[in-house]
């Protein structure tokens, strides 16, 4: 059986750019992943399922058909995980209108198996900076408590996910300008 880990973290954490950079550290050590971004597999059955344009209209889906497409982006990652191993990129918890809801519910983990979570973090400052320079995204403004709560958030429920799973948790800090220390750990 491959290696499945799931990265997380907040929007504006840098989570994809640590994993790119950590893809091009594992590669020149000889080990290869494969990534898969959720978010991504999600949209596609969206756009066929619900007729969702965007990825930051997703969080808009009615709770009912998000669980099914949930669970049927799982079932896919986890074919394709099982022939490489597989760095998973997504969110412990989705920010929807009627409150957060569970990025990697139980039957999600269920059909990932992950063997470790690793979350990434930056202060809520770097974050609101983050996300006011990103502008192919239309995501939600947010104060920094708000920032500051989804973090906390996130590492309660990645400890909740690696209790169902038997995961470990680890915790990675992105901090403006220091990138490369965030890819080596």
């Amino acid at each position: 059986m491959s290696r499945l880990v799931v990265v997380t973290g907040v929007p504006g954490a840098g989570k994809s750019t640590v994993i790119e950079g950590a893809l091009k550290q594992l590669k020149s050590q000889g080990v290869g992943y494969r990534v898969i971004n959720y978010g991504d597999v999600m949209l596609e059955l969206m756009r066929e399922r619900e007729g969702v344009i965007d990825r930051d209209e997703m969080r808009r889906v009615s709770t009912g058909p998000y669980r099914e497409i949930q669970r049927d982006a799982a079932r896919r990652i986890a074919r394709v995980a099982k022939r490489k191993p597989t760095l998973v990129d997504t969110h412990c918890l989705v920010k929807k209108p009627d409150g957060y809801y569970p990025g990697l519910p139980r039957w999600v983990l269920e059909e990932l198996k992950p063997e470790s979570i690793v979350i990434i973090e930056a202060t809520p400052k770097e974050v609101a900076a983050r996300r006011t320079r990103d502008v192919t995204r239309k995501r939600d403004k947010e104060i920094l408590d708000e920032v500051m709560e989804h973090q906390i958030l996130n590492r309660a429920v990645a400890t909740a996910y690696a209790a169902l799973t038997g995961a470990t948790v680890g915790i990675i800090h992105n901090r403006e300008g220091r990138l490369s220390e965030a890819v080596k750990e």
